[in-house]
């Protein structure tokens, strides 16, 4: 029943949540650092998990243009990793391929889930 709960405010308020997590992956992806965090887990996981996150509640609501959604994380994506080298950061191809499989992680999440409403 709180699955079904939270899957429902996800859908009634995806393109607010979606905005807060784009916010979230640019600040976090695009602050200058003299030293990368120690965090556990490998960089790609967590580049695959928030374009997950990213995606998922377009996913879930699946507005009529959700394709475009989709392709425009993926575009936005490749722009930060290409944007990182600017701000003392590194852009690297193969973050651009979590990212992508991310998207198409939060989509088939999206997907599956909403099976359950």
């Amino acid at each position: 029943m709180v699955v079904i709960s939270l899957l429902t405010l996800t859908r009634n308020n995806w393109l607010p949540i979606t905005v807060i997590i784009l916010f979230t992956i640019t600040a976090l992806s695009l602050w200058p650092l003299e030293n990368l965090p120690s965090v556990p887990g490998s960089d790609k996981t967590h580049h695959l998990i928030a374009y997950a996150a990213l995606m998922f509640p377009a996913a879930l609501q699946k507005p009529e243009n959700w394709l475009l959604i989709a392709l425009s994380f993926i575009a936005y994506g490749g722009a930060i990793e290409l944007l990182q080298p600017s701000v003392n950061r590194y852009g690297e191809w193969l973050d651009f391929a979590a990212n992508t499989v991310g998207v198409i992680c939060g989509i088939a999440l999206g997907k599956l889930m909403s099976k359950f409403q």
